[in-house]
């Protein structure tokens, strides 16, 4: 099977100077959106596949609906922000009157939900602000998609923490056990979604990611604040022993897969998300080390602080479902990594935030409300 990813000259319609996603993914292809919604949408994740989606497809309408909170900025969307097929509307999931507003003004046919408060350490402590954006906002999401009528795909965005910390290689099948606030709020999320594709019939498409990194990620994140940290001659924090692992894929390989899903993808259906790289996070922070050419006094750059109220061993996925869509990740740990210290060691990059010294902490306590 060919992968997703060709060469452009290969995929541009020459009639009207567009990339035709029938070039790209062959008889894979079983959707063609017209009208997109991304809520969330100024977010990390969200605007790598924005940018994506209005500079690849320009006959394809984007329209993003973000509240701005504080790990988002419009300079994340800098790149298509001039485009005639891009449209920003400030607004929160929440507000039934102004989602539905949306989705009929725009047309919307296509839906990738992206909107949501993810940061860990927030959820120990404000738990019930997850549950009310989480849960409330994707339920107020589909209800107005239900009302609405015309939606033909829903893509929700959720994540491999909804699977527990079980060592096993978790498939889309396996057992949801999720076991911190966040995670909860997102298979509960799921569960909703659920609802609605056999009660009303809703054509939903579940994702559950693994963990994310590249530029545009507020720098309260591990790999994110590690960089910052040694790039002003502070010590990395590592939670705990720093013998907790996760799997790691670079941002536009993400929004490369949600591409693909979008595009491929079967409605009624799950998708993992991610990559076979395993890091504990002890070594990622002496990766990162490496790179700013200190490891050899790579304990002086390294704060051990206490772990997370509860902070799961590992999680595991395995994406070959996704695999067999024609997509695989294609940037590698070592150039991943350094294209985001580059980036994260540009002041003006981080402009972007006014409050991003906040996250430069071991324990971040910030109101968040999305990828």
């Amino acid at each position: 099977m060919a992968p997703a990813t060709v060469k452009e000259e290969n995929t541009t319609d020459m009639a009207n100077g567009r990339v035709d996603a029938r070039l790209i993914y062959g008889d894979r292809l079983r959707f063609v959106p017209r009208n997109i919604l991304v809520t969330g949408g100024a977010g990390f994740i969200a605007s790598h596949v924005v940018a994506r989606l209005v500079s690849r497809y320009p006959h394809y309408r984007v329209t993003v609906l973000d509240k701005l909170d504080y790990c988002s900025s419009l300079s994340n969307l800098d790149e298509v922000s001039s485009r005639p097929n891009f449209k920003f509307i400030r607004g929160d999931i929440r507000s039934h009157d102004l989602v539905l507003y949306v989705l009929q003004e725009e047309a919307i046919d296509t839906v990738l939900h992206f909107a949501a408060c993810t940061h860990v350490d927030n959820s120990f402590t404000s738990s019930i602000l997850f549950t009310e954006n989480n849960v409330l906002g994707t339920h107020v999401l589909l209800e107005c998609a239900r009302q609405y009528g015309k939606i033909k795909r829903f893509i929700h965005v959720s994540t491999d923490e909804v699977y527990g910390g079980d060592s096993n290689m978790e498939t889309e099948s396996s057992i949801l056990a999720p076991t911190n606030p966040y995670a909860c709020s997102k298979a509960a999320a799921e569960f909703i979604c659920r609802g609605y594709v056999k009660s009303f019939g809703l054509p939903i498409i579940i994702t559950r990611g693994n963990n994310v990194y590249g530029p545009h990620q507020f720098p309260d994140k591990l790999i994110p604040k590690s960089v910052c940290l040694l790039s002003r001659n502070r010590p990395c924090f590592v939670h705990g022993s720093g013998e907790h692992a996760r799997n790691f894929l670079y941002v536009e390989d993400a929004a490369s897969a949600f591409d693909t899903i979008l595009h491929c993808g079967e409605t009624d259906e799950v998708y993992n998300v991610g990559s076979e790289l395993e890091k504990r996070n002890i070594d990622v922070v002496r990766d990162i080390i490496d790179l700013f050419g200190l490891s050899a006094e790579a304990n002086r750059h390294i704060e051990f602080v206490k772990d997370r109220t509860f902070n799961d061993m590992r999680y595991r996925i395995d994406s070959s479902k996704l695999h067999a869509l024609g997509w695989k990740p294609e940037v590698s740990w070592e150039e991943g990594l350094r294209r985001t210290k580059t980036w994260y060691c540009d002041p003006n990059n981080l402009k972007r935030w006014p409050n991003y010294l906040s996250g430069l902490v071991p324990h971040p306590s910030l109101t968040e409300e999305k990828h």
